[in-house]
């Protein structure tokens, strides 16, 4: 799976986050990276500390860095 992919106007982005470790995690760093503009979707996995954002443009790393401290874990930078 590449890192970083287009289709039909959107872009997907697969993160690495480390920390997690369960349902509630995921659901803190889903919550957190959803509300950054442009975000579609996000599925976060624990067990292979992978998030995956489908957003309509490129998101800054930044503030995916600082979505995901927010909810308390670390990105590591992407996947």
């Amino acid at each position: 799976m590449t890192a970083h992919t287009e289709t039909h106007g959107s872009v997907t982005t697969v993160y690495k986050v480390s920390g997690m470790s369960c349902g509630h995690c995921e659901g803190a760093v889903s919550g957190e990276i959803s509300e950054l503009p442009g975000v579609s979707s996000v599925k976060a996995v624990a067990a292979t500390g992978e998030v995956t954002v489908v957003s309509a443009a490129a998101l800054d790393e930044e503030a995916v860095r600082a979505a995901v401290d927010e909810a308390g874990f670390e990105l590591v930078g992407r996947a």
